[in-house]
């Protein structure tokens, strides 16, 4: 069962930049699809961004060309790099990971963490 914990979410100005992070355990995460989701108060959790074994990259229409997505089979670590960020962009943030093909249902993950929260400021 794979373990996913969290980081690198703070307080930022809107335009700015933050990278998260997402640790994993096991042996086995470079076979493993890696999602960023969601989750802003009052709303249900939402997909952001994917990252295939390969290496394909997938993002939500509403973070497309501001936060790019990436891994590190070696440090079985993912990251999210987030630039421009906007006060919609406030959210608690979770990796999760995905035994076969990419979806974007948050449904088809697991292992999910305890999340790091993203607050932008206007």
């Amino acid at each position: 069962q794979v373990q996913l914990v969290e980081s690198g979410g703070g307080l930022v100005q809107a335009g700015g930049s933050l990278r998260l992070s997402c640790a994993a355990s096991g042996r086995t995460f470079s076979t493993y699809v890696m999602g960023w989701f969601r989750q802003a108060p009052g709303k249900e959790r939402e997909f952001v961004a994917a990252i295939s074994t390969g290496g394909t990259t997938y993002y939500s229409d509403s973070v497309k060309g501001r936060f790019t997505v990436s891994r590190d089979n070696a440090e079985n670590t993912v990251y999210l790099q987030m630039n421009s960020l906007k006060p919609e962009d406030t959210a608690v943030y979770f990796c999760a990971a995905r035994g076969s093909a990419y979806t974007r249902d948050a449904n088809g993950y697991r292992g999910w963490g305890r999340g790091t929260q993203v607050t932008v400021s206007s």
